[in-house]
C-alpha cells in the first residue's frame, strides 16, 4: 500500500527508499511516514531517498521488490541512484500460475463506442485507407501516392475517410529470408488486415527478396471475406515505373473512396477493442502514477471482454516473475520465459545485455536500474490473468491480458502490437514524448503534472493528479477507460489534432543487412 506523504512515497512496507514528490535540498528534515529523516544530499524530484542504513552489496527494495545493490555503504538520508547503486543476477521464482486469480465479474451491462463494423467481426476505431510499401525500394512511390490525397481536397467528398497513409520501412531485400523475413511479412500483412484500414494497395519494385506473390499466398490476401474491399498489388518494374505506378496506384484508390466513405459508425460492444499499452519516455512516477492508472483502465477493458495488449520484453526484465505467477496456464508463463531468455541470447551475440537500460532522459526522471524501470512498466498491467503471449506482430486472437514480445524502443513496439490488431493505443510518458500512431489513435497519458502543463498540446490525460493527491489511481483509471471509449468512437486525441503518425511505422529489423 502506497504511502503518500508530503514530501516522499512509500510504495511498499518492505521498501528501504521512498521516492521524493519534488525536488528537496540537501540538510532539510522530511517526513515520511510516522518518521523524519536529515536529506544528507539534495534529491531531485522523482528520486529516490535512502530509509535506512544500507550496507555495500545489499538489497535495495521499491515496490517491495529488489531493484538493486547498494555499491557501497549507504546511510538513511541519502540520495539514491546509479553513483551508489549497482546491478547484480537474481534468481526469480516464476512460480507458474501460482498467483492467478480471476477479475471480479461485471455486474452492469457492457458498454459500447461507435465504431465500423468490420468482416468477420472486429469493429475499427477508424476508417483509412493504406499504402503498404513491401521493400524500402517502394518507399517514395507510397509516400507520392498518400502525398497526392493530402495534397487535394477529396475529403469533402470522402468525409468518412480518415486519410490515405503510407507505410513505408526500410527492409523487404538485403537479407536472410531466415531472420526479419517472416517478422516484416507479419507486420505487412497485420496492417492489410487492420480493422481501422478499410482498404489498401500494395506496392513493391520486383526483384526484392519481399515478393508480393509469396507474402500474397502465405498470409491469404488475396482470400476476402463478404463485404472487403478487393486490395491492388503493383510493382514498379512491371507497371512501368515511378509515374506509371504512382497513377495506377491512386486510380485504386479513388476507386475505393466511395465505398470505404460510404462506411458509417455503429454502435459496437466494448469487446470489440483491442488495447495497446506502451510507456516511453519514462520517469520514476510513471510506475506510481500513470501505469498503475492505465492498469485499471485495462482491467475493466478485460471486464468489458476487450484485449489489452503491452509488450517491450527488454522493460519487464526484473519483473517477468510478477507476470508468470499470474498466467493462465504454465505454457503461457514459459512462453514469456523463453522470450526472456530469447533477449539474453540475442543481446550477448552484440556483446551488450538484456539490461542495458534505462536511457539517459529515463535516469534524469530517477529511474536507476531496469528493474526499477521494469516492476513500474509492468503496473500497467493491473491485475488480470496473463491470457495470452504473442510472438512479434502475431495476430492478436485472444481476449483478456495479453503480452507481446516486442523491443523496448517505442516505434518499433507499437508498430508490433497495432499490427497484431490493436485498434487503440494508451502511451504512459514523465519525460514527455510526443508519439503518434496511425491506424490506430494513441492517447497520451503524463506521469506528472509540471510535464502535463508544460506539453499540453500533446498530452490527453494527467495523471500526475495522483501525485498532487487530487485524484486517486482508481480515478484516474475510470478517466482513462472512459477516454478510450471516446476516442474509439471517433474523438480525436491530440497527436491526431497534430497530425503525428505518418512516420512512426517501424517494422522489427531482425538479421544482417547482405
Amino acid at each position: 500500500m502506497a504511502v503518500l506523504a508530503t514530501d516522499f512515497i512509500v510504495l511498499n512496507q518492505r521498501d528501504n527508499v521512498a521516492t521524493a514528490r519534488r525536488t528537496l535540498k540537501g540538510g532539510t528534515s522530511v517526513a515520511v511516514g510516522d518518521r523524519r529523516i536529515q536529506l544528507r544530499q539534495t534529491i531531485p524530484g522523482g528520486h529516490k531517498v535512502a530509509l535506512a542504513s544500507i550496507d555495500a552489496g545489499k538489497e535495495l527494495l521499491k515496490y517491495g521488490q529488489i531493484i538493486g545493490f547498494a555499491k557501497e555503504d549507504i546511510e538513511p538520508g541519502d540520495w539514491v541512484h546509479t553513483h551508489n547503486v549497482v546491478l547484480k543476477s537474481v534468481g526469480r521464482d516464476y512460480g507458474f500460475c501460482e498467483e492467478m486469480t480471476e477479475l471480479p465479474p461485471l455486474e452492469r451491462d457492457r458498454d459500447t463506442f461507435h465504431g465500423y463494423a468490420r468482416p468477420g467481426g472486429a469493429a475499427g476505431t477508424r476508417n483509412y485507407i493504406a499504402v503498404l510499401s513491401s521493400v524500402n525500394c517502394s518507399a517514395s512511390v507510397a509516400r507520392y501516392v498518400a502525398d497526392h490525397f493530402r495534397s487535394s481536397d477529396f475529403k469533402s467528398d470522402f468525409a468518412n475517410v480518415d486519410g490515405v497513409v503510407a507505410f513505408t520501412h526500410k527492409g523487404g531485400c538485403s537479407y536472410d529470408p531466415n531472420h526479419g523475413h517472416e517478422l516484416l511479412q507479419r507486420v505487412i500483412a497485420g496492417m492489410a488486415r487492420h480493422p481501422n484500414i478499410g482498404g489498401y494497395v500494395l506496392v513493391g519494385l520486383g526483384c526484392e527478396v519481399n515478393q508480393i506473390p509469396g507474402l500474397v499466398e502465405k498470409h491469404h490476401l488475396d482470400q476476402l471475406q463478404d463485404g472487403e474491399q478487393a486490395p491492388t498489388f503493383l510493382t514498379i518494374q512491371q507497371t512501368g515505373g515511378v509515374r506509371k505506378t504512382v497513377e495506377s496506384a491512386v486510380k485504386a484508390v479513388e476507386k475505393m473512396l466511395p465505398e470505404i466513405s460510404a462506411a458509417k459508425r455503429t454502435t459496437q460492444p466494448v469487446g470489440k477493442l483491442a488495447l495497446a499499452m506502451n510507456c516511453g519516455g519514462s520517469d520514476a512516477n510513471s510506475g506510481i502514477s500513470a501505469n498503475p492508472a492505465l492498469g485499471v483502465a485495462s482491467d475493466e477493458l478485460v471486464r468489458q471482454g476487450a484485449a489489452s495488449v503491452f509488450g517491450e520484453t527488454t522493460e519487464i526484465y526484473g519483473a517477468e516473475h510478477l507476470l508468470t505467477r499470474r498466467a493462465v496456464t504454465r505454457e503461457v508463463g514459459e512462453k514469456l520465459v523463453s522470450q526472456i531468455r530469447w533477449w539474453e541470447e540475442h543481446t550477448a551475440l552484440f556483446g551488450s545485455t538484456i539490461d542495458n537500460n534505462p536511457s539517459p532522459g529515463n535516469k534524469d526522471g530517477g529511474l536507476t536500474t531496469i528493474f526499477e524501470k521494469s516492476l513500474g512498466a509492468v503496473a500497467k498491467a493491473g491485475q488480470a490473468p496473463l491470457a495470452a503471449v504473442y510472438d512479434y506482430a502475431e495476430p492478436i486472437e485472444a481476449k483478456g491480458l495479453c503480452f507481446m514480445d516486442t523491443p523496448g524502443n517505442d516505434p518499433v513496439s507499437m508498430t508490433g502490437l497495432v499490427s497484431g490488431g490493436c485498434n487503440v493505443g494508451v502511451f504512459t510518458t514523465g519525460r514527455g514524448s510526443v508519439y503518434g500512431c496511425k491506424p490506430s489513435p494513441c492517447i497520451k497519458v503524463a506521469t506528472n503534472t509540471p510535464m502535463y502543463n508544460w506539453m499540453e498540446e500533446d498530452m490527453d490525460i494527467n495523471a500526475g493528479t495522483i501525485l498532487d493527491g487530487t485524484e486517486t489511481v482508481e480515478q484516474v483509471g475510470r478517466r482513462i477507460y472512459d477516454k478510450i471509449l471516446a476516442v474509439a468512437g471517433g474523438e480525436k486525441t491530440k497527436s491526431e489534432l497534430a497530425g503525428m503518425g505518418d512516420e512512426e511505422f517501424a517494422p522489427w529489423m531482425l538479421g544482417p543487412t547482405l
